[in-house]
This record gives C-alpha cells, sequence and structure tokens, in this order.
C-alpha cells in the first residue's frame, strides 16, 4: 500500500491536502497539521500556519554570524547541526523547565519550540547553501503572503514555478519517518532525556550526515 499518513496514502494526500493558490502539489504545511490533529486541514488553516511559520522564521543575530564564519570546507551538514544547536539559545521548553514548569505542560512548550524549529529551518538552510554555492548572497526577507517551500525556493534563489511545486511534493512525502531509521530514532532517544527540540534535531542531523544514511543520497 505505501507509505500511509494518518492513514491517508501520498495520493489522498495530494488530492485531499490544502494547495497553493494555482499549485497542484499539498503543502507541507496541511501534512504537519494532519500529522499533528489526525484531521485535514481546510484552506484557511493551512494559510494561517504559513503565515504563523513566516512571524517566526527570524534567525537571531548569533547563529546569523556564526554561519557567515563557517569555513567553506565545513560540510552543511555539521553547519547546519551547529546552527540547529545554537539554536537552543531560544528554546522555550528549556526556559519553561528551568523554572519548574510541572509536566503536565511539557507539551506546550515543546510544540512552541517545533514550531520555531520548523519555521527557522529554511532560513537556516537557505543561509549555507548561498553562502557555500551563491557566493554568501543574501537569501531575501520571508514574504508572508507565501507558503513554507515557496519561501524556501525564494531563499534558494529559484522562482521556477515547477521547481516551488516539486519542492512542496518533495517536503511533503519526506515527512514519513516515524522512529526506524537512524536520524528519527535518534531524535527520539535525545528527546527522551528532555533535552529540548532544537538538540534533539541537532543529534539527529548527526545521524543524517553518516554516509549510509542521508549523506549517502547527497
Amino acid at each position: 500500500q505505501g507509505i500511509r499518513f494518518r492513514g491517508y496514502s501520498i495520493p489522498e494526500c495530494q488530492k485531499k491536502l490544502p494547495k497553493a493558490a494555482g499549485g497542484e502539489e499539498p503543502l507541507p504545511e496541511g501534512l504537519f497539521w494532519l500529522l499533528v490533529t489526525g484531521e485535514i486541514p481546510t484552506q484557511e488553516q493551512g494559510t494561517w500556519l504559513s503565515r504563523e511559520w513566516a512571524k517566526r522564521a527570524a534567525l537571531p543575530s548569533h547563529v546569523v554570524t556564526m554561519l557567515d564564519n563557517f569555513p567553506t570546507n565545513l560540510h552543511p551538514m555539521s553547519q547546519l547541526s551547529a546552527a540547529v544547536t545554537a539554536l537552543n539559545s531560544e528554546s522555550k521548553f528549556a526556559r519553561a523547565y528551568a523554572e519548574g514548569i510541572h509536566r503536565a505542560k511539557y507539551w506546550e512548550f515543546v510544540y512552541e519550540d517545533a514550531m520555531d524549529l520548523i519555521a527557522k529551518l529554511p532560513c537556516v538552510a537557505a543561509k549555507i547553501y548561498r553562502n557555500l554555492y551563491r557566493e554568501g548572497s543574501s537569501i531575501g526577507a520571508i514574504d508572508p503572503n507565501l507558503d513554507w517551500s515557496h519561501n524556501f525556493t525564494n531563499m534558494l534563489g529559484y522562482t521556477d514555478p515547477q521547481f516551488v511545486e516539486l519542492m512542496r511534493l518533495y517536503l511533503t512525502i519526506h515527512s514519513d519517518h516515524e522512529g526506524g531509521n537512524v536520524s528519527a530514532h535518534t531524535s527520539h532517544l535525545v528527546g527522551s532525556a528532555l533535552s529540548d527540540p532544537y538538540l534533539a534535531f541537532a543529534a539527529a542531523m548527526n545521524g543524517l550526515a553518516g554516509p549510509l544514511h542521508g549523506l549517502a543520497n547527497q
């Protein structure tokens, strides 16, 4: 039957999930909503999520400075892991835990960190790409009226509508990692120690960087 997300096949997701105006492929925002809530979002809910991520996307200055000072021979995966680790300074969960919040409230702050991290990842990845392959040119500003994938492709420097559609589909169907592979398992393991989502994701990226995992398809 192939990959299923909350019981829906990829073709069903392509048909049912919200799309950008004039687009044919589903938005990753819609699949995120489906995975978190178990429900197919409306077009309005998908748009809300696009705008919410746009509001959270800005990188702190110390992370930008860090990325701009990495040597060009440092692998992009190493740069990604280091930058996400540095984003730990923004962790709402780590701050709340240090203040002694009740464990019943943990999920609320983990959710906030996860939302912030997802919002910021395209900026981090695009910054690394521009520094290594586009002579350090600016990634530009996030457009709050565009979806997550469209903003990412713009920051990479690509404007072909077909590429934007491909990115939407690519990012959507890569949401299937439940826990069996190295990177997903690593994030679960590190998160089980109550490390915040930034630290757990950075650890996952170190696993993904292995030549038998994600690095094998670069």
